[in-house]
């Protein structure tokens, strides 16, 4: 087994782990996300009934609730923004597992000799070349995504 071979493997493994525990890193986000939604929502309603019950309140204390309930809603907004991104990273880690995937599918083929390889072989790797190049694609539309949004927001 080349060292090279050992290597390419190595470095499979490796990026697998990372892409793994980059997925978790953002699973658990969300779910801090989700949680963090549910509070918000929780103290949005209840400024929402001190403003409607408490119409002879003094007026200040009527915009401070407002100001509260305002920034409660920006908050539940740069939440949904950060959440829309991590969406987006996970498909991004998705395709990147994929494309992982059909590089070392398409490496086994490439690396049998030619006069070794069936039309089936032949076949399956031009195949598994398309795939990858779909992968490619996709990815590619993710990062136009993210670019466009980020300069719509600067």
């Amino acid at each position: 087994y080349p060292t090279w071979k050992r290597t390419l493997a190595r470095q499979a493994r490796e990026s697998q782990v990372k892409r793994f525990c980059r997925a978790q890193a953002i699973q658990r986000r969300l779910e801090e996300i989700e949680v963090t939604f549910r509070e918000l929502e929780r103290q949005g309603i209840k400024l929402e009934k001190l403003l409607r019950d408490e119409n002879e309140s003094p007026a200040d204390q009527q915009t401070q609730w407002t100001n509260q309930l305002l920034y409660l809603v920006q908050k539940k907004n740069n939440l949904m923004t950060e959440e829309s991104d991590l969406m987006i990273a996970v498909q991004e880690l998705k395709l990147e597992e994929q494309q992982c995937q059909l590089d070392q599918k398409l490496r086994s083929y490439m690396n049998k000799e030619e006069t070794l390889k069936t039309p089936e072989d032949e076949k399956a790797e031009q195949e598994i070349l398309k795939q990858l190049v779909e992968v490619v694609n996709k990815r590619n539309v993710l990062i136009q995504m993210q670019e466009e949004k980020r300069l719509s927001e600067l």
